[in-house]
């Protein structure tokens, strides 16, 4: 391969970038990213940048341009065709090989754009937009949405002095993950520290003209809001694919080596929908670690023309919220025991069984109970 094209230049982008540079591909290198900015790390953004400890500088993913790449920053991928990339403007990048690393963008709620007030947080944009708002003085908060991302911006505003209140559809709050005793466990953290918690609550709409004032259930029930943020999940960047005849359904369909129906095209980090061979079936890992570990796989198989090699490391996810660090690896399936501590107390660690085979683990508190289980997987 002479030229290989990167569309998308967040982490698991830049990933594939180096990936490509350590297994000795000296050929041209091109990254396309729709937002402006450098690659920069998206975790911190919900926690420490909303509540003021780090600036934009300090969440750079790189220190300098090692790559020796063609940097096509604030610019969108419009179309695929083999492995000939389309950009915003008409430009074309002629490629041997392609990395779809697109990601996703949070999902709104219908008709809510033009309303101030109303914020999502996605970007780094998203994050100085929110942290700006929050910074303007003490107000009540209401987040839609008690997934990970809803709960921790739930705990940064209730660390800045807000009033909060979660709302979420579902009757437990991360059931869908972490089942149900355990996603009570979990989200039993709002409430003790003081925020309010709606559970089996659909939301009817939000209140106001040009600026939000609160937030209508489907009941009837209406809650004040100064500020509304919106975490309902995240939609693939797929749109651009129309046409390009690369296969598309809640993400970009891939083998068990991230490879798509094209061998010259691979998918990787949040946008990849791949064949899990762990579970026996295509899943997205919306996960960091899955954007760091993806690339090794999918840029060995892209050299190689071929699937050589298999994508099967056991998901991990971890979660900081009110001063507690959350941590789950592998899945939450079979018989769950509590091994180490008592989740009343908020520090134990629970596993997830599949006859005498751990699957998963679950751990609040308990890093080094939970390093040495989650090696077992």
């Amino acid at each position: 391969m002479r030229t290989v094209a990167v569309v998308g230049t967040s982490l698991a982008g830049l990933r594939s970038a180096q990936e490509l540079r350590a297994r000795g591909f000296d050929g041209r290198l091109v990254l396309i990213g729709e937002e402006p900015h450098q690659p920069y790390d998206r975790p911190p953004l919900s926690k420490d940048f909303l509540l003021g400890k780090v600036g934009a500088e300090e969440l750079a993913l790189l220190d300098s341009d090692d790559l020796d790449a063609d940097w096509h920053l604030g610019t969108r991928a419009e179309g695929l065709s083999g492995t000939r990339v389309t950009l915003s403007g008409g430009v074309e990048i002629a490629a041997d090989g392609v990395v779809i690393a697109t990601g996703g963008s949070a999902k709104t709620l219908p008709g809510t754009e033009k309303l101030a007030g109303v914020h999502t947080l996605r970007t780094l944009d998203d994050a100085v937009a929110l942290r700006q708002a929050l910074t303007a003085g003490p107000s009540e908060v209401v987040i839609i949405g008690a997934g990970f991302i809803g709960a921790e911006v739930a705990s940064t505003c209730w660390s800045l002095g807000h009033e909060v209140t979660v709302v979420e559809a579902m009757p437990v709050p991360l059931a869908g993950i972490l089942g149900e005793l355990m996603g009570t466990a979990c989200a039993s953290l709002h409430g003790s520290h003081g925020v309010r918690m709606l559970t089996g609550a659909g939301v009817a709409g939000l209140l106001g003209t040009s600026k939000v004032t609160g937030v209508r259930l489907v009941d009837g029930t209406e809650i004040p809001a100064d500020l509304v943020v919106v975490g309902i999940g995240v939609r693939p960047n797929t749109a651009w694919l129309t046409g390009s005849g690369i296969g598309v359904d809640d993400g970009v369909l891939a083998d068990s080596g991230c490879v798509t129906g094209n061998p010259r095209v691979v998918a990787v980090g949040d946008v990849a929908r791949y064949q899990c061979v762990r579970r026996g079936k295509r899943v997205r890992a919306e996960h960091w670690t899955a954007a760091t570990e993806q690339p090794v796989v999918a840029v060995r198989n892209l050299l190689a023309g071929s699937t050589v090699a298999n994508y099967d490391r056991p998901g991990y996810f971890w979660s900081d919220q009110y001063g507690h660090r959350i941590q789950f690896a592998g899945v939450s399936a079979g018989e769950l025991r509590v091994v180490e501590g008592d989740p009343a107390e908020r520090k134990f660690v629970a596993t997830y069984s599949d006859g005498d085979k751990v699957v998963g683990v679950l751990a609040i508190d308990s890093p080094k109970p939970f390093t040495r289980l989650r090696r077992s997987l």
